[in-house]
């Protein structure tokens, strides 16, 4: 979309990324109009671009713009900061102060970090987004303002709202239209063209070369999870740019300057603890299927004794239930057990050699698939009770049926 590549060009934005896209296309979209807009992501993706770009393409251009950051000002001077007061309102208020809303009449409001706004702000909030109007603090007088407001936030305010930090009718007045800007990790193919854009901007800054990486170091550039976003990547940089000696960053400098860039903030990496954990689970799981094949092998002798004294009648009436888990599914594979002949005799495993020719025929991974595909028939597919019945945790299982494609 030309209109897109222009906006990006203007406001110094780089990537190429869809879901970047998106959202640039959104904002192009609602900026003529007055409708409420909320921007949310991650802290440091750049969702201050966005309440901008939606100014400078509005009919409100030529009026004023006023970022406030809401979690900045303290919870007792923030009704001032917003509505203005007369003077005497309260102690220090030698003189009558207008507020943003007043300040910005005709022009765009950025809220940053709105979920952090006290409730009493909050109501004072909606009524200018409903009725166009305010009161400053200390005054009884209405007054009006045209504003356009335009609310940013880190946080997920449908949780915030369930928590009861923040007003139901609030959110839906300012969440008209929200544009969600993707966190970096989610734009893989825009991070190294970033990487680009700070490392010239730097070297210009700071009258060095700018700094390159090594293959592998790019590798883990775009491996890396980049819990600060772009502010992180920025930040990265620009130390380099000013620390590093040689412009040609190798992996292991890179890896100075990413925290626990070989733990968790590497997708495919595993945390120390979730590999003991996992350690722990599947040695409990192969304990089990030891301890549950041997009874087994205890049962099935014990059956094949009786069935040499008893009628096959009689021991499927005796010991029906037993029966049916030893040999069977459920009830509709249970047949009647027949008398085994005498000279094709049953020998249990009792020894240990015995249990090891059993391991040569038949993987412990395959006992495994087979002793959670049973325990799902089951217990008709419910995860919850296939894993108590199996002495495991529910993630486990989980695990297990994807490795197995159960």
């Amino acid at each position: 979309m030309k209109d897109v590549q222009v906006i990006k060009n203007r406001f110094g934005l780089i990537g190429n990324s869809d879901l970047l896209n998106r959202a640039l296309e959104k904002a192009i979209r609602v900026a003529p109009t007055d409708i409420s807009v909320l921007v949310s992501g991650e802290s440091g993706v750049g969702k201050e671009s966005i309440p901008r770009i939606i100014h400078h393409l509005s009919h409100r251009k030529h009026g004023a713009y006023i970022a406030v950051n809401c979690g900045a000002i303290p919870e007792g001077t923030i009704d001032s900061e917003l509505f203005g007061h007369e003077k005497g309102a309260f102690t220090g208020a030698t003189g009558t102060r207008k507020g943003y809303f007043e300040e910005a009449n005709g022009g765009t409001i950025f809220l940053d970090e709105v979920a952090e706004l006290p409730h009493s702000t909050q109501v004072r909030l909606l009524r200018v987004l409903e009725t166009g109007e305010f009161i400053k603090v200390g005054s009884s007088k209405i007054q009006k303002t045209n504003v356009r407001i335009v609310a940013a936030t880190n946080e997920s305010m449908l949780k915030a709202v369930d928590k009861g930090k923040f007003r139901e009718d609030l959110y839906y007045r300012l969440n008209t239209v929200e544009i969600n800007i993707p966190p970096l990790r989610d734009r893989n193919e825009d991070i190294y063209l970033i990487f680009r854009k700070f490392a010239l901007d730097f070297s210009e800054k700071y009258h060095t070369s700018p700094i390159n990486l090594s293959d592998d170091a790019r590798y883990l550039l775009h491996k890396y999870r980049w819990p600060g976003n772009i502010r992180q990547l920025r930040n990265l940089v620009e130390q380099m740019s000013v620390l590093e000696p040689n412009k040609h960053i190798s992996l292991d400098a890179l890896k100075h300057y990413l925290p626990q860039a070989s733990e968790s903030n590497l997708p495919a990496t595993i945390s120390k603890k979730e590999q003991s954990d996992f350690a722990n689970e599947r040695e409990m799981l192969y304990k089990f299927l030891f301890e549950l094949r041997k009874e087994m092998d205890d049962v099935k002798k014990l059956t094949l004794e009786l069935m040499k004294n008893k009628s096959s009648e009689d021991v499927s009436e005796e010991n029906s239930g037993l029966i049916k888990r030893v040999f069977a599914e459920n009830d509709d594979d249970y047949l009647p057990l027949q008398p085994v002949a005498e000279e094709e005799p049953y020998t249990p495993l009792n020894d240990v050699d015995d249990y090891a020719e059993v391991e040569e025929s038949l993987s412990l991974e395959e006992n495994e698939k087979e002793l959670i595909r049973k325990a799902l028939d089951r217990n008709k597919n419910r995860r919850k009770a296939a894993a108590k019945e199996l002495g495991i945790s529910e993630r486990t299982l989980y695990r297990k049926i994807k490795q197995y494609d159960l």
